[in-house]
């Protein structure tokens, strides 16, 4: 017997709603110490980042499971069958998102060891940006506020133009020291999981509108 079974509809809806926070919270911290191991240049850091990844994908098993077991006992109808069905692609979204801080880590390790190819503050405002959408994202969820999901949508604009600056800026970088294009290489390659971060949070914000208005 599951151990859901005995509990009221209402207490399984809080209990998803809860359980998604809780891996976004863990994503969120995902970001922000793959970003903290690569401008310290701390490999070890970088290590421990990588191992929460179990944890997320635990989060997104447990997650899929209880969903589907209130699909088939509940059969939920309108506004609690958009919310599961969000639910579930919200996971695959947020794992997603953990597999690129991954990613990022696993290029923190690479260049810890080499000296830092010139300046590029730039990334980690990338990853500000980043995790301010997913956060907010996940805000607008529990608060069921359309005009910040909005919001979500509109910060990927500036996490596009600031994947291009960082490109330019590694390209340039590159141009002017052939010895450093391995390094500026996996540097541009952290940029473009950012950028993709972005990408994942800008579908989880459209996502939740179609949730609260019901329209695509």
């Amino acid at each position: 017997m599951s151990e859901y079974t005995d509990r009221t509809y209402a207490e399984e809806l809080r209990i998803v709603r809860e359980r998604l926070l809780r891996m976004a919270g863990r994503v969120e911290k995902m970001i922000e110490e793959s970003m903290k191991a690569l401008v310290e240049r701390d490999a070890a850091l970088a290590g421990a980042t990588i191992m929460l990844d179990r944890e997320v994908n635990q989060d997104e098993i447990d997650l899929d499971a209880l969903c589907l077991e209130l699909l088939a006992r509940r059969q939920p109808m309108a506004s609690d069958l958009r919310f599961i069905i969000l639910t579930m692609k919200m996971v695959t979204d947020l794992e997603r998102i953990a597999d690129l801080a991954v990613n990022i880590c696993e290029r923190a390790i690479d260049l810890s060891i080499k000296e830092p190819v010139g300046p590029y503050q730039n990334i980690p405002r990338m990853a500000v940006l980043v995790r301010t959408m997913i956060h907010d994202a996940i805000d607008s969820f529990v608060e069921q506020d359309v005009k910040k999901a909005r919001a979500v949508i509109a910060l990927d604009d500036e996490v596009d133009e600031l994947y291009h600056v960082v490109f330019r800026a590694l390209l340039n970088v590159m141009r002017d020291d052939t010895a450093v294009v391995h390094r500026g290489i996996k540097l541009q390659s952290v940029a473009k999981y950012l950028e993709r971060i972005g990408d994942h949070a800008t579908n989880l914000a459209e996502q939740i509108i179609h949730m609260i208005e019901g329209t695509d």
